[in-house]
């Protein structure tokens, strides 16, 4: 597992995203800014959690498929059915 690249690119993912910029959420009563909820991921020796989820050895195919996703540049595929309008 290449951690230096995974980094970077967590980085970089979280620059596109605007990480620590306010967004505007609409109320009933108008509108207020609220900062975007951050999803931690922790990386160990052997595998890693995402979220407030279970861990995960890195031999997993789910946590492999994850990795990549974020080796590639991208965002893990896993997260589009909980975040359809992106993390």
């Amino acid at each position: 597992v290449d951690f230096d690249l995974i980094l970077e690119n967590i980085k970089d993912l979280n620059a596109l995203v605007g990480e620590g910029v306010p967004q505007v959420e609409h109320t009933a009563r108008g509108a207020r800014l609220r900062r975007p909820e951050p999803l931690p991921l922790t990386l160990y020796r052997n595998g890693l959690v995402l979220g407030h989820g279970a861990f995960r050895p890195y031999q997993h195919p789910a946590t492999q498929q994850c990795l990549q996703d974020i080796m590639d540049g991208y965002f893990p595929s896993e997260l589009q059915p909980r975040y359809p309008d992106g993390v």
